[in-house]
């Protein structure tokens, strides 16, 4: 086997090696991040250029910045943006075809300006766009790269890399808009924090118009650590259930009922006035103290809360407000007796 077919021969090698490498990083759970650097360090280990980045497109912007930047230049490129069209990586995320300029000088497309902010030389560039359906997300660029060996088959090699880095983002971004949509908390089965300020501004228009007043409690669960720290988080898992169940039971049909996050709770009671929001946190107040939780793992826990409580529109008049005021009651309540009801305005219940 002659020099040239061996060499040739263990550039597939490592090419599979780092095909199964990448696949690795992508089916692992690793977070987005995770999986462009793992994908970028195996195309800086096989391909050895001078610089390498990954260009994300700003869309709204119409911009690109550098996400991931290794070598010489990096530092320097963390403030760089470049317009769409600007410059070969422009230019390449502007028409979604791959750039290959063995001498950027001869390129009148190649922006100088990159050069003249990072102190560095650029003699060679490879751009090549990572594209979803009908646009491009970003563009991978490797500066100075060995030009003598690259011929069309590691063209294909690196196009399907970048491709892999694509499906990275794209299904990074679909989990993203997923998360967007749930507005349940799983630990919980209530509703989560972000749909509570969604639910909360609808709240402020509707009672706005209608001349309505709704309250909020705030319910904070006292001593929750000590059952995480002695019995571990699937207790203090199963008792968030149990105290969300509880919580929900105590409601009527018009009302919600959130996980707000960690051991806090909030209760929305719409056309509810002060008096008779009092009535329902005295009886969620009354049903925990006469409760055991985690009955089932032979535990029986008594756990109490401390609760705030703030109306609309007396106390306060926007979502953030309203949140602020009953948070605010429930710390005071916090810092002294617990579990009790702190009520904006009047103070702690006697």
């Amino acid at each position: 086997m002659s020099m040239a077919t061996g060499a040739h021969r263990n550039r597939q090698l490592q090419e599979l090696s780092i095909f199964h490498d990448v696949a690795k990083a992508l089916t692992s759970f690793l977070d987005l991040d995770s999986i462009l650097q793992a994908i970028m360090e195996k195309m800086a280990e096989y391909f050895r250029p001078d610089t390498w980045s990954l260009l994300m497109v700003d869309e709204a912007r119409e911009d690109m910045y550098f996400a991931i930047a290794v070598g010489p230049a990096s530092e320097a490129l963390k403030d760089v943006r470049l317009k769409i069209g600007e410059g070969i990586a422009g230019w390449v995320a502007k028409h979604g075809e791959r750039q290959i300029v063995p001498d950027v000088m001869a390129d009148p497309r190649w922006a100088k300006r990159v050069d003249d902010m990072t102190k560095t030389e650029t003699h060679s560039v490879i751009c090549i766009p990572l594209r979803a359906k009908h646009r491009v997300l970003g563009v991978i660029q490797l500066i100075n790269v060995n030009m003598e060996h690259f011929n069309d088959q590691e063209v294909f090699f690196l196009q399907s890399l970048c491709d892999y880095a694509a499906i990275a983002i794209e299904n990074a971004r679909a989990v993203e808009k997923i998360q967007e949509l749930t507005i349940t908390d799983d630990c919980t089965g209530l509703y989560n924090a972000r749909h509570l300020y969604k639910t909360l501004e609808t709240e402020v228009y509707r009672s706005s118009r209608f001349g309505y007043e709704f309250s909020v409690l705030f319910i904070d669960l006292d001593h929750f650590k000590q059952v995480n720290d002695t019995h571990g988080h699937l207790i203090g898992s199963k008792l968030l259930a149990e105290i969300g169940y509880l919580i929900k039971a105590q409601l009527r049909l018009i009302d919600f009922a959130f996980r707000y996050g960690g051991d806090e709770f909030v209760v929305l009671l719409p056309q509810t006035s002060k008096d008779a929001a009092l009535h329902v946190a005295t009886r969620l107040r009354d049903s925990l103290r006469a409760s055991c939780f985690c009955s089932e793992e032979g535990l029986n826990l008594n756990v109490r809360a401390s609760m705030g409580m703030a109306t609309y529109p007396h106390d306060a008049k926007t979502p953030h407000d309203i949140i602020r005021q009953a948070d605010e009651m429930m710390y005071l309540v916090k810092n002294t007796t617990r579990d009790n009801i702190g009520i904006a305005q009047r103070g702690v219940m006697k």
